[in-house]
C-alpha cells in the first residue's frame, strides 16, 4: 500500500469513526461511546507515537491537555481507571484523539468546554470521583480543576482502553495529528492519580496556609503544664478533636461531659498507628462511643495518607495545637517534653475546623466501630509520674498565627522560613533525618552565619540513631567552622523523654505534629502552627534553652556514668574520713 493511500484511509477513519459511534450534531457532550483504533493508524495519519513523547509536562497549561490520569484504582481489576481531559475554551473535538501507543480513542463529534472523562467504565470512574469529592474540602483545584465543578463531567466510554500500572505515555492529538499535550508516568501507586507530573492520593486536600493577625495565645510546655482542658469545658457548640492515638481518660471525661451538655463532639484518629492500637485506646474510644460521641478513623485500603498524625482540637472559637499524643504520657503531663499552645481566635479555629472537616468527610474516614483492630493487653501501665513545674505557661499575643498542613503546604512554608533565617534556628525534635530537606536547610542557614542549635531525644528507642545524626552534624560544623551545635537532651529529672516537634526561627516558632523527616512532610497528615512575634518565640526559645543546658554532644554510656558516680561517692567518703581524722 502506498504512503498516500495509507494516509487517506487513516484520515477517513478519524473523520467517520466518531460519527459511527455517537452520531453528529450540535450541543454539549453527554456520555458517549468511542471506538478504539490501533495506535498505528493514528501514527500513520501524521500523529506522534507515544514512544517519542517527552517527559512529564509543565504545570497548569492553559490549552487543551491531559489534566489527570488515574491508572491504579484500589478496586479489583483496576475498575474505574480513567483519563481526564481539559478543554478550557469551546472546542469541537470530533477529530481529536487520545492514544497510549497501543490504543487510540477517538473523541465524540461534539463541541465541549471544560472536562471530558475517558474510561473503559465511565460509571465506575464517576463513582470514584464522586467519593473523592464527597468532602466539601476535597482538593478543589488539583491542577485539573475538575473537583470544583463536581464529579459529573461528560464521559466517553472507550471499550478496550486500559492504563498500565507500570507506566504509560499518553498523547492528546489535534485534528491534524499534532500533539496538543502529552504526559508520561511510571509505577503508579495504588489509589493515586497523576497530576502535574506527580502522583497524589485521590481525594487529598490542598489547603493553603491560613493566617490570622493579633491572636491571644497561651503558650505552655509539658510535663510542666498538662494540656489545658478549659476549651473543652467551656465549649457550648462543638468540639472537634484530631489525634494520632487517643487513650487519655482525663480528656475523655471532659469530652463526655461536653456531650452531656449538648455539645457536638467528634473524635478523629488513625486506624493503624505504629505498634498497633492498644487495649487502653480501644477501651477509651468505646467509652466515648457509648457516651454518644462519634469517633472515626482514617486509613484502610483507600487511605490518602500513610498516617493521620495530627494533634489538635477546636472548641467553638478556641483551638489547641500540640506536639503530643492524647494519652497520659503526652497531654497528661506525666512523661514527655512537649510544646503546645491555646489560641483564642475565631479565624484560626475556623482554619483548623476546615482541615478537620475535610478529613472527617474524606473517603478514607470510617466509623471507629467498623474498624477491626487486634488489640492486646497493654505492655506497660500508663505514665503517672510527676515532674516539677519549672516553665510556667504564659499568656502572650502572637502578631500572626499561620496554620500549616502536611502534605498540602507545610514543606514549602517551613523551607521558606529556614531559608530566610538571619539570627537563630533552634530545634527541639524527637528525631531528625540527616538527609531530610529541613536538616539540609538548617545546615544551609548555619553556612550563612545563623546560630543553629539542634536538640534531639536521648530515649532508648531513638538514642543510637539520634547520636549518629548529632555526630554527623557536629562533624560538618567542625570541618567548616559553622555556628552549629547538635546535642542529645539530658532530662535530668525534668521529664522522661523528648517528644516535642518544634523550631524557633528568628521571631517565629513552629510547633505541631511534624517530625523532621521528608516522610512526615510528604506522606502523613500533619498539622502545625507558625506563631510570629518576639514574645511568643522567646517563650519557647527560653524553654528550649533550659533543656539545652543539660544536653550533651556525646553522652557517657550508662555503665560508665554509674562507675563515675560511684567513684565520686568513694572519693567524697575518703575526704570526709580524712577531714574527721585531721580535726
Amino acid at each position: 500500500m502506498s504512503r498516500r493511500r495509507a494516509l487517506a484511509i487513516a484520515l477517513v477513519w478519524l473523520l467517520v469513526a466518531p460519527a459511527i459511534a455517537t452520531g453528529t450534531g450540535p450541543g454539549p457532550v453527554g456520555d458517549v461511546e468511542s471506538t478504539s483504533a490501533p495506535a498505528a493508524a493514528f501514527a500513520a495519519s501524521g500523529g506522534v507515537s507515544a514512544s517519542s513523547l517527552p517527559g512529564a509536562p509543565g504545570k497548569n497549561e492553559s490549552g487543551p491537555r491531559v489534566a489527570a490520569v488515574y491508572p491504579n484504582p484500589v478496586a479489583d481489576g483496576d475498575a474505574g481507571e480513567y483519563v481526564l481531559l481539559s478543554f478550557p475554551e469551546r472546542t469541537h473535538v470530533g477529530d481529536w484523539a487520545l492514544t497510549d501507543g497501543e490504543t487510540t480513542v477517538s473523541l465524540p463529534n461534539r463541541t465541549v468546554s471544560g472536562f471530558v472523562l475517558v474510561a473503559a467504565n465511565v460509571s465506575a470512574a464517576r463513582r470514584l470521583r464522586a467519593s473523592a469529592s464527597a468532602s466539601s474540602h476535597a482538593r478543589a483545584n488539583e491542577s485539573d480543576g475538575s473537583e470544583a465543578s463536581g464529579p459529573h463531567v461528560p464521559g466517553v466510554t472507550a471499550a478496550g482502553f486500559a492504563l498500565s500500572n507500570g507506566g504509560e505515555r499518553l498523547v492528546l492529538a489535534r485534528p491534524n495529528g499534532a500533539t496538543a499535550h502529552a504526559v508520561a508516568y511510571e509505577d503508579a501507586p495504588e489509589g493515586e492519580r497523576y497530576v502535574d507530573g506527580t502522583f497524589r492520593a485521590l481525594g487529598a486536600t490542598d489547603h493553603a496556609p491560613a493566617t490570622a493577625a493579633s491572636v491571644d495565645a497561651r503558650a505552655f510546655v509539658t510535663p510542666d503544664v498538662a494540656v489545658p482542658l478549659e476549651p473543652i469545658r467551656n465549649a457550648s457548640t462543638s468540639v472537634s478533636l484530631a489525634g494520632y492515638t487517643f487513650a487519655s481518660e482525663r480528656v475523655a471525661t471532659a469530652l463526655g461531659r461536653a456531650a452531656d451538655r449538648g455539645v457536638d463532639v467528634r473524635v478523629l484518629v488513625d486506624d493503624a498507628p505504629v505498634g498497633g492500637v492498644t487495649r487502653r485506646q480501644v477501651n477509651v474510644l468505646e467509652d466515648l462511643a457509648d457516651a454518644g460521641i462519634t469517633v472515626r478513623a482514617l486509613g484502610g485500603d483507600r487511605a490518602r495518607y500513610d498516617y493521620h498524625h495530627a494533634k489538635y482540637l477546636v472548641a467553638d472559637d478556641v483551638a489547641v495545637v500540640l506536639t503530643e499524643n492524647w494519652k497520659p504520657s503526652g497531654t497528661g503531663g506525666h512523661a514527655n517534653r512537649g510544646w503546645g499552645v491555646v489560641l483564642r481566635d475565631a479565624e484560626t479555629a475556623s482554619a483548623l475546623e476546615d482541615v478537620f472537616e475535610g478529613d472527617w468527610t474524606a473517603p478514607d474516614a470510617r466509623n471507629w466501630t467498623t474498624v477491626t483492630v487486634d488489640a492486646g493487653d497493654p505492655a506497660t501501665r500508663p505514665a503517672n509520674a510527676t515532674y516539677p513545674t519549672r516553665v510556667r505557661s504564659r499568656n502572650v499575643t502572637a502578631e500572626r498565627v499561620t496554620v500549616l498542613v502536611a502534605p498540602d503546604n507545610a514543606e514549602a512554608a517551613l523551607t521558606a522560613r529556614l531559608r530566610n533565617a538571619t539570627d537563630r534556628v533552634h530545634v527541639l525534635q524527637m528525631t531528625a533525618t540527616r538527609d531530610g530537606v529541613l536538616v539540609r536547610e538548617t545546615i544551609a542557614a548555619a553556612r550563612r552565619g545563623v546560630d543553629v542549635r539542634i536538640l534531639l531525644s536521648s530515649a532508648w528507642y531513638a538514642r543510637e540513631e539520634n547520636q549518629a545524626v548529632v555526630d554527623a552534624l557536629n562533624a560538618i560544623a567542625d570541618r567548616e567552622s559553622l555556628p552549629l551545635d547538635a546535642r542529645l537532651v539530658d532530662p535530668d529529672g525534668r521529664f522522661r523523654k523528648v517528644h516535642a516537634k518544634g523550631v524557633v526561627v528568628d521571631d517565629t516558632v513552629v510547633l505541631g505534629s511534624i517530625n523532621w523527616n521528608d516522610h512526615s512532610l510528604r506522606e502523613n497528615r500533619e498539622v502545625a502552627v507558625a506563631l510570629h512575634g518576639d514574645a511568643v518565640a522567646d517563650y519557647y526559645a527560653d524553654a528550649l534553652d533550659r533543656d539545652w543546658q543539660g544536653g550533651t554532644k556525646t553522652p557517657l554510656p550508662t555503665w560508665l556514668a554509674a562507675a563515675t558516680a560511684l567513684a565520686v561517692l568513694v572519693l567524697l567518703a575518703a575526704l570526709a574520713r580524712r577531714i574527721h581524722f585531721e580535726n
